[in-house]
């Protein structure tokens, strides 16, 4: 399938904009977002397809987490930013005022660069976001959602002996995969992931990676990345950002073996970045 190339900074598109095969869950319509005086994201227009992962890659700076961030509405809590534009999942603009932004959350997880586990026990970690969502009447139905989204995780087998022993004394690699079954512990339809390896060895990033690839069967994944072989393996689309613009968007082996615009061939082949 071939590759969707957005307006460049003059605002001209290069190519003619082709479908890719899908259904999209996310839509993005010229979006602007601002901190402060500063512009971070220029004429955002993107569509997220439902059960694959789309690649965020492009320069640090380039807008990357700022967009992520916008799909949970993260960038409320920063009092200087400033979000124009539509923002749209399952065709309901997340801005709109009827929108609970506690429910939007609970909708689309996230999951952050540097794991963060709860000082809490890994169960109640996990137990967490289905109690204040009031998912989970019985204490038995509670349980079976902990072992679930360990299972989901990977984790179940490392941490089944120890669940009341906090979630901090797990390694790097299992704290991140605990904080990815905690988001997945409230059936979200969208997860989306800051650099969820950056700070875990091989060993430990191999393992989340596998496990992208299997949660993607059930859940939509968005993940910014500054490992180009990274989004090479796990993902299906692609996204390249630069100072603000998506360049160009498409399939991923599109984007990697053929980009349409110099700007991606250039980063792709390490010319910036």
């Amino acid at each position: 399938m071939n590759s969707v190339v957005m307006p460049n900074e003059l605002g001209t598109t290069d190519y003619q904009t082709e479908l890719i095969a899908g259904k999209s869950i996310i839509q993005a319509r010229d979006v602007d977002v601002f901190y402060g005086d500063k512009q971070a994201l220029f004429g955002m227009e993107l569509d997220i397809y439902e059960n694959s992962v789309t690649s965020l890659i492009g320069p640090s700076g380039c807008g990357k987490s700022t967009l992520l961030r916008c799909f949970n509405r993260m960038n409320d809590v920063i009092s200087t930013c400033r979000v124009t534009g539509s923002i749209e999942l399952d065709s309901q603009d997340i801005h709109a005022p009827e929108v609970d932004v506690v429910a939007l959350r609970q909708k689309v997880g996230m999951v952050f660069q540097k794991p963060n586990p709860f000082p809490k026990s890994i169960y109640d970690n996990i137990a967490y976001g289905p109690r204040i969502h009031n998912m989970t009447p019985s204490k038995v139905e509670l349980d079976e959602v902990v072992e679930k989204s360990l299972k989901r995780a990977g984790l179940w087998e490392e941490a089944k002996d120890r669940l009341d022993k906090p979630g901090t004394g797990l390694s790097g690699g299992q704290q991140q995969r605990l904080c990815i079954a905690r988001a997945i512990a409230v059936e979200p339809k969208v997860i989306l992931m800051d650099e969820p390896c950056s700070a875990l060895d091989p060993i430990a990033t191999a393992k989340i990676e596998e496990l992208i690839d299997e949660l993607r069967q059930r859940f939509t994944i968005i993940i910014v990345t500054h490992s180009m072989q990274q989004a090479a393996r796990i993902s299906q689309h692609t996204a390249f950002f630069h100072m603000g613009y998506l360049v160009e968007f498409g399939e991923t082996g599109d984007i990697f073996s053929a980009p349409k615009d110099e700007r991606t061939q250039n980063y792709i082949t390490g010319r910036i970045g």
